[in-house]
């Protein structure tokens, strides 16, 4: 049922209901306004009849019966269309004309205000005015009677009007309800009508609407866009998913290719020579653990990847790099002991980040600066310095590594960066760098490497922008697919800078 029958319907049952209420009111104003009017009527009436009331009684009390009848007959006339009865002192009634109730009706003893009295399907308004004369033994009661017919016959008419005034309100409201429902619904049907063919997985098109000034409609209209928004970046989400899981299958199947022919070579030459020289299967053996320990770490480095890859937005919270640069510097002096690691950084230094993948980026910092940053003499001096800087008139973070190594040359700053680049006498699995790269443009940091103090050595600068202090302004994490092999690469890495 469309929603202009719905109003139509609801409108068309409730006026008449609204009139009729209103109506019982009226009737019940009308009626007692009325009442008002015939009660003020009834008291000044009474006021005019009394004194031909009084003269009736002095008439008679003397003895004139002309004077009697002639009161009497101004008594009449006084009265018109109200019914008076006049009673002496003994309660019995000298006068009695016009309408007026017969004496089966029970009559209060007094009514010095206006009462109603009836029987028989027949009422009256009375009121008693006491009549005195001045003389001992001469005195009486007044009784006036107003019918209430005509009162009662005006209200019958208000109500019969207003029973049909109700009645012919319901089609009028329902059809008038309807006509302005259908006019007002009309911006929801043209939504309904350019919504109705919009099909998210079939098609790019989407919602396109001009602002109608009915808010419910544009309400509704903009809670479509952001649901239709949602569904494509989810869409997107699991296709970058999809692509992940297909990449991260084909680099491992690419990149554990080697390592295990290689330990399968060994076990070949293990089960094969059953009496190898000891040095030469100590040799083997080594080897072994070797190309074991590149293929747990190369399975890790894939994971961590894919983990960088797939992590949401609401995963991002402020994280406090002074303490992250601590617990990386300590964790390194406790596996590392003979390693001399110094750590300067300042307190307060907050960004809005993935914690888990802001710790990947400084292990793999420390951790290559450990392999290829060693002094000449095999010495591993590391240096770590987090401090606050400005970029671009923005409060930053400046998180620098610097090492004693031979450094870096210019033509490899970017290279270095690639998945799976690494020196020929390398232990690592080529991805430690990439890693760092990809945490760094996650969190939309610069990424740089420089000549380290002094020229010494390998200095690799990380510019983390800072969270405001009420969490607002906090930077949109940036997705890429480093796994696959589309994934921008070397000179094409916006986040590092030679």
């Amino acid at each position: 049922m469309r929603l202009s029958t719905r109003i139509a319907i609801v409108v068309g049952a409730v006026v008449p209901l609204l009139v009729a209420a209103s109506g019982w009111v009226l009737v019940g104003l009308v009626g007692r306004d009325l009442l008002a009017q015939a009660d003020q009527r009834l008291d000044a009436r009474a006021r005019s009849v009394a004194t031909a009331a009084r003269g009736v009684l002095l008439a008679e009390s003397r003895g004139r019966p002309r004077g009697e009848h002639a009161h009497r007959r101004k008594l009449a006339t006084a009265a018109l269309d109200i019914g008076i009865r006049l009673t002496g002192p003994d309660g019995t009634a000298k006068v009695a004309d016009g309408p007026q109730p017969g004496p089966a009706v029970h009559l209060p003893a007094r009514a010095v205000h206006p009462v109603t009295v009836g029987g028989h399907g027949k009422t009256w308004r009375a009121l008693t005015v006491a009549v005195t004369t001045g003389q001992p033994g001469v005195h009486g009661t007044l009784w006036m009677f107003s019918p209430e017919a005509a009162s009662q016959a005006q209200i019958q008419l208000v109500r019969n009007r207003v029973l049909t005034v109700a009645l012919l309100a319901a089609p009028a409201s329902a059809a008038t309800a309807w006509l302005l429902a259908a006019g007002a619904a009309r911006p929801l049907r043209r939504l309904q009508q350019r919504t109705s063919g919009l099909d998210p997985r079939t098609s790019s098109a989407r919602l396109e609407h001009t602002p109608t000034r009915i808010t419910e409609v544009d309400q509704l209209a903009h809670t479509l866009q952001t649901l239709l928004a949602r569904y494509d970046e989810q869409a997107a989400r699991t296709a970058e998913a999809l692509a992940t899981a297909r990449s991260f299958s084909a680099a491992a199947s690419h990149e554990l290719r080697t390592p295990l022919m290689s330990m399968q070579t060994n076990l070949d030459i293990l089960d094969s020579f059953q009496d190898l020289d000891p040095a030469d299967r100590a040799d083997t053996v080594d080897e072994l653990r070797r190309g074991h320990a590149r293929l747990l770490g190369l399975l890790v480095m894939l994971r961590a990847l894919a983990q960088g890859d797939l992590v949401e937005a609401d995963a991002f919270a402020p994280v406090d790099l002074a303490d992250l640069a601590d617990a990386a510097v300590s964790d390194l002096r406790r596996t590392r002991p003979g390693a001399e690691v110094t750590l300067d950084s300042a307190p307060g230094l907050t960004v809005h980040g993935w914690q888990p993948g802001l710790r990947s980026l400084l292990d793999n910092l420390l951790a290559n600066s450990l392999a290829h940053g060693r002094s000449a003499d095999g010495r591993a001096q590391i240096a770590v310095r987090l401090r606050a800087a400005e970029d671009d008139g923005a409060p930053a973070a400046v998180l620098t590594v610097d090492d004693q190594g031979p450094g870096v040359v210019p033509q490899q700053r970017e290279v270095i960066f690639r998945r799976f680049h690494r020196r020929s006498d390398s232990p690592g699995s080529g991805l430690g760098l990439t890693l760092v790269a990809q945490q760094a443009d996650l969190h939309r940091a610069q990424l740089r490497v420089l000549d380290g103090p002094g020229g010494r050595g390998a200095r690799f600068e990380v510019t983390f922008p800072l969270a405001r202090p009420d969490g607002s302004g906090a930077p949109v994490p940036r997705h890429r697919s480093w796994l696959s092999d589309t994934a921008p690469q070397g000179h094409e890495l916006p986040a590092a800078r030679a």
